[in-house]
Order: structure tokens, then sequence, then C-alpha cells
């Protein structure tokens, strides 16, 4: 019987592999979206490196938001994401949402990262 863990992990190796085909050597802007957080990184599969992150607990968002479990707070976790990758001069990325389904605070992530002006 498949445990609800590997049924996750399946459901994002799926569209890990799936972006493995279809982004050809773009790096990955993964999310991991927990009940009280969300955080975002900027991933180089080839080398094995994390190029930018920022989650929901940076220092630099703390005063800003009023509540770290809220489509806002997503939204302000991809601007600065964004904001970061581009100073590691990262312009296009591959949205990895993981087993997460694309709405939400996800997609709030993604929105905001687009807003940043990372193309995905």
């Amino acid at each position: 019987m498949r445990t609800r863990y590997n049924k996750r992990i399946d459901r994002a190796n799926r569209t890990r592999s799936a972006l493995a085909r279809k982004a050809r050597g773009r790096l990955r802007l993964s999310i991991f979206r927990s009940s009280k957080h969300i955080y975002a990184q900027v991933i180089d599969d080839v080398r094995g490196v994390t190029l930018a992150a920022a989650s929901t607990v940076d220092k630099s968002l703390k005063g800003k938001l009023s509540k770290t479990t809220d489509m806002a707070a997503a939204s302000e976790v991809g601007k600065l994401v964004a904001e970061r990758a581009k100073a590691a001069g990262v312009e296009k990325v591959a949205f990895d949402r993981g087993a997460y389904k694309f709405h939400g605070r996800v997609k709030a992530v993604a929105d905001g990262a687009r807003e940043g002006g990372l193309n995905f």
C-alpha cells in the first residue's frame, strides 16, 4: 500500500521529470509550502547549487508581513526571490511546483516572481 508520503514524492518526481524534459537546462524555481510558511529557491541542477532563495522566515520580510500564511506573503516571497535571482544574473527559470497544485499560495509566488522580472 502506498503511503501518503510516497504518493506526494511520486507526484513531485513526475513534475520534475516533465520539467527536465521540457526545460532543457534552465534553472529551476522550486517551491516548498508548509502550513505556516512558504519557501522558494532558484536551483542550478547541473552544478548542484542554490543561486537565490527567499521565504517568509527571511529577516527582510519579517516587518512587511502581517501573516506568513496568506497569498500576499507568498507574493512578496516571489518578488524577493526574483530580485535576488536577478542580482545573481538569472533571467529565465522553469517553475517547479513540486507536488502542489498551481493555485493559491503557489500561484501567488509564481505571479510575484513574474512581477519581479523572472521569465518562465
